[in-house]
């Protein structure tokens, strides 16, 4: 006997085979797979050379839970904790969120370019001009991954709520602000933005609504935690910010801000200029114009309070979306084949950018090569991510030479938190007491009790060491095995044993506080 399906189950059937192919096959897969893509490529790159200097301190703040630390608020070392709890101390897991946070603001920013009108070309289009920064910003395990990702997010809700006129996008707003500013201190730009936006549009009539002052009282009670912290810490990261950006200003990061910006966004500055255009002078983009003030105010902070050129990377993904879904409708005015030569020139060039990114500032040049001398001139910082291991074994080796009286009451004081992280990470299995340092959040953390009564001292020039010690002697110089030259090779080689401070250590203490 056989039994047939009906008309009607045949009909279901075909409508779930549609429904999976629209799932596997639609605009929002391919913007996964384009931020999954990304992820990819991080794995394969992530675990090449080693921890940077500023990842080796974000991983020893990432062992002491807090509200907040000196140099930033607490997501970032937040995530360090989840990534050395999930990954141990591998240095491509370690930036499994760093890189997850830059693919979720790829995938963003094809969705605003859908919800700015844009069709599935658009949307991979703005998607793939985000690429270059994601794939530089999530090369690392740091806070400018997870504040870009939250500018972005917050752009994605003030789109949503224009398009939808739903005040009740203000609760969502307040919340990506909120972790924004538990990310990084540079919110409020942003935010200032968006405040000029709505008193300068129609969108005035938001100011009356219960829906965003429910947001800003999200926004202040998730941000409420590390003002505490602030409060009892006397606003010390507001001291951090002030000589961080005095160092800035001194040695010139921040002349060419306004460079920078092409520099930041490469071959696809037309893009977001166009949809800069697109929001301020297009008739039908008016909706939108909250979105151009979102991008020119924190421009004009940053260039009036001289911030360096980075800061702004979070600005651009909106303006790609506004751009391509522009442009595309403009694409639609003209004839095929100047369309198609318009549409291969816009491809080249965003495909041009993603491999030059890949090239010179992944961790992927073999070391010494003519490719490698390339990437130092363009990025130096990848210079920082050799050496650790070999600084610590040469300091362990120090400590094991010292008669055993001064070994049981040995220190390790450190210049700079790259040396101080990377003796605490590696140091232990070497025998190695906790680095002490004055630098950023180490100072908080005391000289030990009881204090050290001899010191090998690494960082630190020998004028400062002279005025404070008794005796101080060369014991090693810092080495790596590729032979490449960085800071600890070039600028501070020598490592030092010490005896015999001059002062108290409480005396000596309550001066060696500064920040890097």
């Amino acid at each position: 006997m056989f039994v047939t399906a009906s008309s009607t189950d045949s009909g279901q059937i075909n409508q779930a085979s549609a429904w999976k192919r629209i799932r596997w096959s639609g605009d929002l897969a391919t913007l996964l797979y384009i931020g999954c893509a990304t992820i990819v490529v991080h794995f394969f790159t992530g675990g090449r050379y080693g921890f940077h200097r500023d990842e080796l301190a974000t991983l020893d703040d990432a062992r002491h839970v807090a509200w907040g630390y000196v140099a930033y608020p607490p997501i970032t070392p937040f995530f360090a904790r989840l990534s050395l709890i999930l990954f141990g101390t591998s240095v491509a897991g370690f930036r499994f969120f760093a890189t997850l946070a830059d693919a979720a603001a790829v995938v963003l920013t094809g969705l605003m370019a859908s919800e700015l009108g844009g069709r599935r070309g658009s949307q991979i289009v703005a998607a793939v001009a985000s690429i270059p920064f994601c794939l530089a910003a999530g090369s690392l395990m740091q806070y400018v991954s997870f504040d870009y990702f939250f500018w972005v997010l917050t752009a994605y809700f003030v789109i949503r709520l224009l398009k939808s006129n739903d005040a009740r996008w203000w609760l969502a707003m307040g919340c990506a602000i909120g972790l924004g500013m538990m990310s990084k201190y540079s919110m409020p730009f942003l935010v200032a933005g968006l405040l000029i936006g709505v008193l300068l549009s129609d969108n005035r009539r938001y100011l009356a609504s219960k829906w965003l002052w429910y947001g800003v009282t999200i926004s202040l009670l998730i941000f409420l935690p590390n003002l505490l912290w602030q409060i009892k810490h006397d606003f010390v990261s507001i001291q951090f910010l002030r000589s961080i950006h005095a160092r800035d200003i001194h040695i010139g990061r921040t002349q060419h801000f306004l460079p920078g910006q092409i520099q930041l966004t490469l071959l696809a500055a037309p893009l977001w200029i166009a949809g800069l255009f697109a929001c301020f002078l297009s008739r039908a983009w008016k909706t939108f114009r909250v979105l151009g003030w979102m991008y020119l105010t924190p421009l004009l902070l940053f260039l009036i309070l001289k911030g360096r050129a980075y800061y702004m990377a979070g600005a651009y993904p909106m303006l790609y979306a506004a751009g391509s879904a522009w442009g595309e409708k403009c694409l639609l005015s003209l004839r095929h084949g100047r369309a198609t030569t318009m549409r291969v020139i816009a491809w080249s060039a965003l495909l041009l950018d993603v491999a030059v990114v890949i090239a010179l500032a992944l961790p992927i040049a073999p070391v010494g090569s003519k490719w490698w001398k390339v990437v130092l001139q363009m990025d130096g910082d990848l210079r920082e991510e050799f050496g650790w291991r070999e600084l610590v074994e040469t300091i362990a080796g120090v400590h094991d030479s010292l008669p055993a009286q001064d070994r049981a009451h040995a220190g390790i004081l450190t210049g700079n938190y790259g040396e101080a992280g990377a003796i605490d990470l590696y140091g232990r299995r070497l025998g190695l007491p906790p680095a002490i340092s004055g630098v950023n959040s180490y100072w908080a953390r005391g000289y030990g009790n009881p204090a050290p009564q001899t010191l090998i001292v690494v960082g630190l020039p020998a004028g400062f060491l002279q005025d404070h010690f008794d005796s101080c002697q060369v014991a090693a110089r810092t080495w790596n095995r590729y032979g490449v030259q960085n800071e600890e090779t070039l600028d501070h080689p020598d490592i030092f044993v010490c005896r015999g401070l001059r002062e108290s250590w409480p005396v000596f203490w309550s001066s060696f506080r500064y920040y890097g």
